[in-house]
């Protein structure tokens, strides 16, 4: 994983505070995992 870490992640200034940032789409099962582990809050009413 650590030889093409610069594909995955980075970051560039824009300046003045802005930065592009891209980043690697999470996996399909971790994205299920933490769905099934953190059901989100229903909106109250």
């Amino acid at each position: 994983m650590a030889e093409n870490v610069d594909k995955l992640y980075s970051a560039e200034n824009l300046g003045s505070g802005t930065f592009s940032i891209s980043k690697p789409k999470r996996k399909p099962k971790k994205l299920r995992q933490s769905r099934v582990k953190k059901p989100r809050r229903q909106a109250r009413k």
